[in-house]
């Protein structure tokens, strides 16, 4: 019997992450982006499913037009995460943040994302470090404890058939224990949209809570990394 309540409703309203069989292997695929052809920056949309293949989630970026169109992939946004039932589970909170040159090496300026589950309620959150070629980041639980750090491949792009990783590395080791993967979707996709096919791993006994902000970390990645910049910002 769980006795924490706080644990029991992250059981609650994350049922498919408690599942730890089904759970070590998140597969993403961004499904609506029209950038390229149309000029016009939409919001995005993400299916996600399990190790079998099979649709656990729902999430959709909820930011204005104006906000798109000029700031590009640094705008701000809200996410909430829908079950198949249509339930939300989770939320994911990015502040607008500038990193134009010249002040990108300012704490206020690096990309952060807040995780929440259910909606109020912070479980953990995700801070970009400055790094001129390696992405890096930090993982904090809700006390704001590092957990993990991410490091991504030199200058990440995607190119020539290759994927990029982002290794998950444990702060208390320094072992490798996750991976956050863009996977190469061929030259049309890569070259003509922002569609994107993304997987996150992680351990199978990882605490529900940290899988979820693992997960907002990925969204972080894709969209600092992969989604067309904006001028404007």
């Amino acid at each position: 019997m769980v006795h924490n309540s706080d644990f029991t409703i992250m059981l609650t309203v994350l049922p498919f992450l408690k599942h730890r069989y089904l759970m070590f292997h998140f597969a993403v695929i961004t499904y609506s982006s029209f950038i390229v052809f149309t000029g016009w920056e939409s919001q995005n949309k993400y299916k996600i499913v399990n190790t079998m293949g099979q649709l656990v989630y729902f999430a959709t970026e909820d930011s204005d037009l104006c906000t798109r169109q000029c700031c590009g992939n640094l705008r701000g946004f809200n996410m909430p995460v829908i079950d198949t039932v249509g339930q939300e589970v989770m939320l994911f909170e990015r502040p607008f943040s500038c990193t134009s040159a010249g002040c990108y090496c300012c704490y206020s300026c690096l990309q952060e994302m807040k995780i929440y589950a259910p909606r109020g309620q912070l479980i953990g959150s995700v801070h970009e470090h400055f790094d001129f070629c390696t992405p890096t980041y930090s993982v904090f639980d809700a006390m704001e404890q590092e957990v993990f750090k991410i490091t991504g491949d030199t200058c990440a792009i995607a190119c020539c058939g290759n994927d990029v990783n982002f290794m998950v590395l444990s702060s208390a080791t320094g072992e490798t224990v996750g991976r956050i993967q863009k996977q190469w979707t061929g030259m049309v996709r890569e070259v003509f949209t922002d569609a994107d096919n993304f997987s996150v791993t992680f351990p199978m006994d990882l605490d529900v809570k940290m899988k979820g902000v693992l997960l907002g970390a990925l969204f972080l990645i894709d969209f600092v990394h992969f989604e067309r910049p904006n001028p404007f910002c």
